[in-house]
């Protein structure tokens, strides 16, 4: 059985805004090349799909990590969820209709890890409380506003795991109370 783990860096008040927060060091970026290595597939809201869409196209100024990345991204089944999307890029479905239900399947059907990406998918699935574990990325940065990574009410959360990733990146990970 699959394993739904919702993550993404986010400031220490809490937002998640990849442009401001800006890309991670070395250490961190290699930390997240291998996550995406191991990972079973990843599932995305449009807005994150869009976003991550920037490592389909190979693009000249790439240094050897950014090439091996996109390389795992793109090796990844993705499955996209909207509703006013009409298509999705290469090895990525298109899913518009009954989320839970798909994903009630592919936890049953797969292995391993799927990762969630954005948080207003992140909010409907723990709404339905189908999301395993959260890993919040916490980065040295205060924002102080924008898109918040729990886009509602924080849902009941038992810290399992707190890990030094690099100088600027710290890893906690939780699972539902």
């Amino acid at each position: 059985m699959a394993k739904l783990v919702y993550g993404l860096s986010q400031s220490l008040d809490g937002y998640v805004d990849h442009m401001k927060l800006g890309p991670p060091v070395p250490a961190g970026f290699r930390h997240f090349l291998e996550m995406v290595r191991g990972m079973t597939g990843l599932i995305y809201g449009r807005h994150m799909y869009e976003i991550m869409r920037y490592w389909d196209e190979d693009l000249p100024d790439w240094d050897a990590d950014d090439r091996a990345f996109a390389v795992a991204w793109r090796s990844q089944p993705k499955w996209v969820v909207s509703r006013s999307l009409k298509s999705t890029g290469p090895n990525a479905t298109l899913v518009a209709d009954d989320l839970e239900k798909m994903i009630r399947r592919l936890k049953a059907e797969l292995a391993g890890e799927i990762h969630v990406g954005g948080p207003v998918l992140a909010q409907s699935l723990t709404d339905a409380g189908l999301i395993d574990e959260y890993r919040l990325y916490l980065r040295p940065v205060v924002l102080g506003g924008g898109k918040p990574f729990f886009a509602g009410p924080r849902p009941p959360l038992h810290l399992v795991a707190s890990d030094l990733i690099a100088d600027d990146l710290i890893q906690l990970t939780y699972v539902p109370a």
